[in-house]
């Protein structure tokens, strides 16, 4: 039986995407409250879609970097044109290029470098748009003096604060403000919710949610995937869902609830199912064609 000392570690050690790479003494010489890692966060990174709200137009070159995977390509690209410390916020035109997915894994990284355990998790957030939960993406990390997990929103700074009149605490965000993929799929299933209502821009629909329990069934295995990979057991738009494809969502969708009490056999379900399991190469829809993992 696994043990919660066990499942802590296994979201301390280093993953393929969250692994910072040879830039990870720069990580543990910041600071350990989960407070300054967030503004830390905020000034390295710029999201690709709000950049305007700070002034900054992007050329395609600049959009091209949110389709850097991991940590480490992403820090290489990033201090191979600006050297400085990473706790030096940067102007918002020289920011690495990003979006909600990056900033959590960020963050995931830098908690980690504390030997904090944390993870991304990817679901939708209530608070960008009057009755919908768009994609997002948050960090999840454990409070040792609470004994719970916690959700942090680093994305969210001042500017942003302002953008989407955010009431509540950042570093503690309300389990009914971001809801992770698998409650979201759970409580449209059951009629509370309107799977309408969950997506971004003109995707959206129950197959946009099972989407994303794919993805933050991964990422609580530890392959954070960006937000349009593509692979598996995922449903396209329009797709329909048989019974069989239904039944395996239903079941993630309770597993992934409380993945501490599921974590066995979420961990053999990712290994052991190619349904799940991140293949060598995957679909970016963005750019449409096949990548490498």
């Amino acid at each position: 039986m696994t043990s919660q000392r066990d499942i802590l570690e296994f979201y301390v050690k280093p993953a393929k995407m969250a692994d910072p790479g040879e830039h990870a003494p720069m990580l543990g010489a910041l600071p350990s409250d989960v407070e300054s890692l967030a503004r830390i966060a905020q000034g390295l990174l710029l999201h690709e879609h709000i950049a305007p709200a700070y002034g900054v137009t992007l050329t395609d070159e600049r959009r091209s970097e949110v389709h850097l995977r991991s940590n480490e390509q992403r820090l290489d690209r990033f201090l191979g044109r600006d050297p400085r410390p990473l706790d030096i916020a940067r102007p918002a035109a020289e920011r690495l290029i990003s979006n909600c997915r990056h900033t959590s894994l960020l963050m995931v990284a830098m908690l980690r470098a504390r030997q904090v355990p944390a993870r991304a998790r990817c679901g939708f957030g209530g608070y960008f748009e009057r009755g919908q939960f768009g994609d997002h993406w948050v960090c999840e990390y454990w409070r040792a003096d609470e004994q719970r997990w916690l959700l942090v929103d680093a994305q969210i700074d001042e500017v942003q604060r302002k953008l989407f009149d955010i009431d509540f605490d950042l570093l503690d965000v309300p389990r009914d403000r971001f809801l992770v993929a698998g409650d979201a799929w759970a409580r449209c299933r059951a009629g509370e919710l309107d799977a309408a209502n969950f997506g971004i821009l003109d995707m959206r629909g129950l197959w946009f949610i099972s989407g994303n329990l794919v993805r933050d069934v991964a990422a609580i295995n530890n392959m954070e995937m960006l937000p349009w990979d593509v692979w598996g057991a995922m449903t396209g738009p329009g797709e329909a869902m048989n019974s069989e494809r239904i039944a395996l969502y239903d079941r993630l969708a309770a597993l992934t609830h409380d993945p501490d009490a599921s974590f066995v056999e979420l961990r053999d379900l990712y290994e052991n199912d190619e349904r799940l399991r991140v293949p060598p190469t995957v679909l970016n829809a963005v750019l449409r064609r096949m990548e490498s993992i």
